[in-house]
């Protein structure tokens, strides 16, 4: 039998001390060792009351030329390179002190965070090391910037990313990472680039004012006139810079491939905002910090699915997620008004329910007995009841509240629902604020609209009324 993996934390605080990238002000960063189940905090030591910012991915607030995270105003801004490293080095709980509001660019990748994490030792804890394991492919496109980023299925982590950036300097290229285990040597050193006209827009927009070419690679796209050249001097500090197209650090890249490789610590520290580590293959083509966090909403809200389809699914059965065992746990109604069967498809803002229609309804005795058609009136009831178990994204405890419909609009009848018909009813949470939600609803029969509604709802605590 396996022994379970353990979490890890680090054996001693350690500090590393630079400038922002940013912000070009000096700062300190100290890693802290942490308890079990922790996680990755960020702590601004520079202001009042030490505010703490977790590492989720719930809190991203920007991701323009970085992924910043951000808490009740207070904001800690490029962190992912930090996380890259803590992620890579497979870390589970640590403390981050900042006195800055970003950490140090120090070369412009995550070796030196990488080399003090090591520096402070590794620890074994005593709770199991917790895995996403992807059962169903994550897929998200940006066809306007022809960015692509899948998760396939796998029993254990590996990421691949390709580039193209249409540039004759910068050739199309790859970086393939098949396990967090050759992080630290194969992509730990590899720094952050920008092409040089985006470096003078960033610079003059108050952007990048600790970056230089001992924390970035730059490249120029064609010769740079003398009267440029010169400005470049005093903007770097260096002499040594050469007018030709190509890499201006003088040293050139560590790897052929290293701006690849870069993208790909962009994207293991993007993803440590998930708050576990997976199991799946990356595909991800043109990344950026926009994509790599979308996705980790994604596989975050994958996560929380399934913990909540666990939670009320006792036994597995494909194509299902809740049946009606699960349901009743899950909703008040019984029978003869329990409406849904079984729930098929369950995302964070979306669900998917069935109603096998039978001439058994009760409803059919009375209802248009020589012509039986399912009363509309139970169409948007059975509606409502799918949307109420929408709603176990937003309730820990459905069992505590009632949902009550507060309002019905825009409701279209298309088609009779007559006994033999499957009612497929999909529902969409457009808005939730404090106690009332609303949802958009449509209802189809072998592939055809039968219903359509707006709904809204109120959600009462059962201890209020």
């Amino acid at each position: 039998m396996n022994m379970p993996i353990k979490q890890h934390t680090i054996g001693k605080p350690v500090s590393v001390s630079g400038i922002g990238l940013h912000t070009g002000k000096p700062v300190t960063l100290t890693f802290h060792p942490a308890p079990d189940n922790h996680g990755f905090i960020f702590r601004r030591t520079d202001l009042e009351g030490n505010p703490e910012v977790p590492a989720d991915v719930s809190l991203v607030v920007d991701t323009s030329r970085g992924t910043t995270l951000g808490k009740n105003n207070v904001n800690v801004h490029t962190v992912e390179h930090v996380l890259a490293a803590l992620a890579g080095l497979e870390f589970d709980n640590i403390l981050i002190d900042l006195d800055g509001p970003e950490p140090p660019a120090m070369d412009g990748s995550a070796a030196k965070f990488a080399e003090a994490l090591m520096q402070a030792g590794r620890v074994t804890q005593e709770s199991p090391r917790e895995y996403f394991e992807i059962e169903e492919a994550v897929h998200l496109v940006e066809e306007d910037r022809k960015v692509e980023l899948a998760v396939l299925p796998a029993h254990s982590f590996r990421a691949t990313v390709m580039i193209d950036f249409d540039s004759e300097t910068l050739k199309p290229q790859h970086a393939t990472l098949d396990s967090m285990k050759s992080f630290g040597e194969t992509v730990a050193d590899s720094r952050t680039f920008c092409f040089l006209h985006e470096l003078e827009s960033l610079h003059a927009a108050g952007l990048i004012q600790g970056g230089s070419l001992d924390n970035a690679v730059v490249v120029a796209e064609k010769p740079i006139e003398a009267e440029h050249l010169a400005r470049l001097h005093t903007l770097f500090g260096r002499e040594d810079i050469q007018p030709e197209p190509g890499v201006l650090n003088p040293e050139g890249f560590r790897h052929d491939n290293e701006p690849a490789r870069h993208k790909l610590l962009d994207l293991v520290g993007d993803l440590a905002l998930i708050g576990m580590p997976i199991k799946g293959h990356i595909l991800a083509t043109r990344p950026g910090h926009k994509a790599n966090v979308e996705l980790a909403k994604k596989i975050k809200a994958q996560i929380k699915q399934r913990k909540i389809a666990r939670r009320f699914q006792k036994e597995e059965k494909k194509g299902v997620v809740f049946d009606i065992n699960a349901i009743q746990e899950i909703l008040p109604h019984r029978y003869p008004f329990l409406l849904v069967d079984k729930i098929v498809d369950f995302g964070e803002n979306t669900i998917t329910g069935v109603k096998n229609v039978t001439m058994n309804e009760p409803f059919f005795q009375g209802h248009f007995p020589g012509n039986p058609i399912m009363p509309g009136v139970l169409q948007l009831e059975a509606m409502g009841q799918v949307g109420g178990i929408l709603l176990l994204n937003t309730i820990d405890n459905p069992q505590s509240i009632w949902v009550y419909f507060v309002a019905i609009d825009n409701v279209r009848f298309k088609k009779p629902v007559i006994p033999g018909d499957t009612l497929v009813l999909e529902l969409e949470l457009t808005a939730l604020k404090r106690s009332i939600c609303k949802m958009t609803g449509k209802g189809y029969v072998d592939g055809q609209l039968v219903c359509s509604a707006d709904l809204v709802a109120s959600v009462v605590p059962k201890n209020k009324l």
